[in-house]
């Protein structure tokens, strides 16, 4: 079967996990318009299916986890008259992208191994777990390119790091290692590569262990606060918080707490 044939994304469900790979292990995950409708269906399927608690985004192979936009199909897309792109994806296929899917209200993981690169830095970046392997390297080379980290990586990177780090690796486009993320708080955790998918599976049994409803109402809490003065972040509504807070589950926790057993999660 040729590439124009395949499918991009594998998704697969499994204990309350859904695996989602980029399968473009020939191109090193890049991402042509056609992955991104794909990606786009995993989004809406994993957000409505409540039997699934965490997802976790990865590429296909050893080498990269995604080195972003497909830039063949782009000039090829230039050469035919497209318009240009800038920030955002509004108006493209599989749009919103996760990148864009600010009430996305489920975690999601990023298993990074090999070269994170542009967009697919950027999907990391929109990920809320990032752990990688000690061979994974991180950058957004767009400016070399004449283009702008448009899936957001010049908005989360002066995030997440410190200003003058984030305009550093912004305006150059140099690579950072896996350690050196490690260090600046971008990743949660670093290991050997044969040592990746322990790491992933022992943050998946945690959060498949944790109340589905709190895991929600603590995402959804925290991103929409990161701007917010603390008086309005407390003072503010939170949908999933209030389905947690009148929830049977918020009453389940401490019972089984008190009655020294396992809690029975029921998600309502």
């Amino acid at each position: 079967m040729s590439d124009d044939d395949r499918p991009r994304v594998r998704y697969e469900k499994r204990d309350g996990v859904a695996h989602v790979t980029i399968d473009r292990p020939a191109v090193l995950n890049a991402m042509d318009l056609r992955t991104h409708e794909e990606l786009a269906a995993v989004w809406d399927d994993y957000e409505a299916d409540d039997a699934l608690q965490v997802a976790v985004l990865t590429g296909a192979g050893d080498r990269s986890f995604s080195v972003g936009q497909d830039l063949r199909e782009r000039a090829q897309l230039n050469a035919a008259g497209a318009a240009p792109t800038t920030f955002g994806s509004r108006g493209q296929p599989g749009w919103p992208r996760l990148t864009e899917r600010f009430d996305l209200s489920k975690p999601v993981i990023a298993r990074v191994d090999g070269y994170a690169l542009g967009g697919g830095f950027e999907l990391a970046l929109a990920c809320d777990i990032i752990v990688a392997s000690d061979r994974s390297v991180f950058a957004l080379p767009e400016v070399r390119l004449g283009l702008v980290p448009g899936a957001g990586g010049a908005f989360r990177l002066a995030r997440q790091l410190p200003l003058k780090q984030a305009m550093g690796y912004l305006l150059t486009g140099r690579r950072m290692t896996a350690d050196v993320a490690l260090r600046a708080g971008l990743v949660n955790d670093v290991v050997p590569a044969d040592g990746l998918d322990a790491c992933v599976t022992g943050w998946t049994d945690d959060l498949v262990r944790a109340a589905p409803l709190a895991v929600r109402a603590i995402k959804e809490a925290v991103l929409r606060s990161l701007d917010l003065p603390l008086p309005e972040a407390f003072a503010a509504t939170y949908g999933w918080e209030q389905r947690r807070m009148h929830s049977e589950d918020a009453v389940e926790g401490p019972r089984a707490f008190a009655e020294q057993r396992p809690p029975r999660w029921r998600g309502r």
